[in-house]
């Protein structure tokens, strides 16, 4: 009997493999990797009926064709988008049965940036250092997909959640990020918190699985500071380059760096930053409590 699969039958401008990402690998200079909107992918394999861990298809913006080549059940959740199945509008958000040949297609995102398809039994790729998420950085794991790709799925090890519709948060019209100050807040001018708490930033074209990039007023380092040596970086880092313009670090984002972190966003919220569409209004709420800083 052939082995349960799906044919790539449209790639989509970035669809990739993720799952919950590597762990304890940063010290080898490998990223964490990952789905970028986590409760989305929970939410998708709990629909199908999968563990937590099973490894979905993340697409960005243009969706993707998918062909079963045995009978599954499928589910899209994340950004929303029109789901057809052999050409049939078909329900987002909600478990899916496919027979053998049938193409489900996931289109364009109407809002947010990022899709999930989990199909059960989950796609059964080789794991690398633990995960079976591609890495864009590093290059570790499965490549990006390609028309004609056929991808193995595991074996089903749960019944689908055959529930009405799962609320879903919408994609951000405005991003809120908290920032816990440090650890080189005290790098930059003495009124930075107050500027980041005011200022309006705006997701920058240039963003992508490695951090969101921003546009908007630029922070100031103070004088004769230098340059630092290359320190760890972790998932939610705000790091700020020369030209002053915030980055924050998402899933694919590099273990070490030489330029200053302003502060780091909480996990919590960077769900929503993996679904803000270049031009979102972006506005960072510091935390009251502000590190001292050195005299002088």
């Amino acid at each position: 009997m052939s082995r349960r699969a799906v044919e790539v039958v449209r790639s989509g401008p970035l669809t990739t493999v993720q799952d919950a990402g590597r762990r304890g690998v940063a010290a080898l200079g490998v990223p964490g990797a990952g789905a970028l909107d986590q409760p989305a992918r929970a939410l998708a394999n709990r629909l199908v009926g999968n563990a937590p861990q099973a490894a979905v298809l993340e697409t960005t913006l243009g969706g993707v064709a998918l062909r079963a080549l045995a009978p599954l059940v499928a589910a899209v959740t994340g950004a929303p988008a029109p789901v057809r199945v052999d050409g049939r509008p078909a329900p987002w958000g909600a478990p899916l049965r496919l027979a053998a040949g049938a193409v489900l297609e996931l289109g364009a995102a109407t809002d947010g940036v990022r899709g999930y398809v989990a199909l059960d039994g989950g796609i059964d790729v080789p794991p690398v250092l633990g995960s079976r998420s591609a890495d864009l950085l590093s290059g570790l794991g499965p490549a990006p997909l390609t028309v004609g790709l056929r991808l193995p799925l595991g074996r089903p090890v749960g019944p689908p959640c055959w529930i009405e519709p799962l609320p879903q948060p919408a994609p951000p019209r405005e991003l809120v990020l908290r920032l816990d100050l440090g650890p080189r807040d005290d790098w930059f001018a003495a009124g930075t918190p107050a500027l980041l708490a005011a200022a309006r930033y705006q997701v920058s074209p240039a963003s992508n699985r490695i951090g969101l990039r921003l546009t908007g007023p630029p922070l100031t380092r103070l004088p004769g500071r230098g340059e630092l040596p290359s320190e760890g970086m972790v998932l939610g880092a705000v790091q700020v380059p020369p030209d002053g313009l915030p980055v924050v670090f998402l899933a694919d984002h590099p273990t070490t760096g030489g330029y200053p972190v302003v502060g780091v966003v909480p996990l919590a919220d960077l769900a929503a930053a993996a679904q803000a569409r270049p031009g979102t209004p972006v506005r960072f709420t510091p935390a009251a409590a502000q590190r001292r800083r050195p005299p002088g």
